[in-house]
């Protein structure tokens, strides 16, 4: 390797370690905060919403693609970049949601009409670029994240 993309690996991997998750205030405080606040889209009659955020800023420039029920490319719902979310509407069930970085992440949710729910995309330091896990998120802390981030790339279902 040469001195440029050393320095650069080091750069990347100190700023990755010094930034850390974000973290969330007391309960109490998010309640007062989201207070008022409606979430962009609610889930359609006979539906549930999935909302996906990634309230980091670690690794903003990295992409984590969101993908339905398996990994294949028709299955992606959109991609998260650095302090953004996306949502997505699903039936009633148990589904799984997957993050690719550089690694994939998996998370299950069982969802029923009208519910939604709210997974967290969490990067971390990888080899090559950022990696990523998934946590299920309690409705205040999920509702508080995604008032506190932008809006990702949703994909239309007929692009998949």
């Amino acid at each position: 390797m040469n001195r440029r993309a050393v320095a650069l690996g080091l750069v990347a991997s100190t700023v990755l370690v010094l930034s850390g998750c974000a973290t969330v205030p007391a309960p109490e405080a998010m309640r007062a905060e989201i207070a008022g606040f409606s979430l962009p889209k609610k889930p359609e009659a006979g539906q549930a919403m999935i909302y996906v955020v990634r309230p980091s800023v670690v690794g903003t420039l990295i992409r984590f693609n969101v993908f339905l029920n398996d990994q294949q490319p028709k299955s992606e719902v959109g991609y998260t970049r650095g302090s953004q979310h996306i949502y997505f509407s699903v039936p009633p069930g148990t589904h799984r949601v997957f993050s690719k970085a550089e690694n994939w992440a998996e998370v299950q949710v069982t969802v029923k009409a009208g519910d939604v729910a709210f997974i967290q995309q969490d990067p971390s330091i990888g080899v090559l670029m950022a990696r990523n896990t998934l946590l299920v998120l309690d409705e205040t802390t999920g509702t508080y994240q995604v008032k506190k981030t932008s809006l990702g790339t949703l994909l239309p279902a007929d692009k998949k």
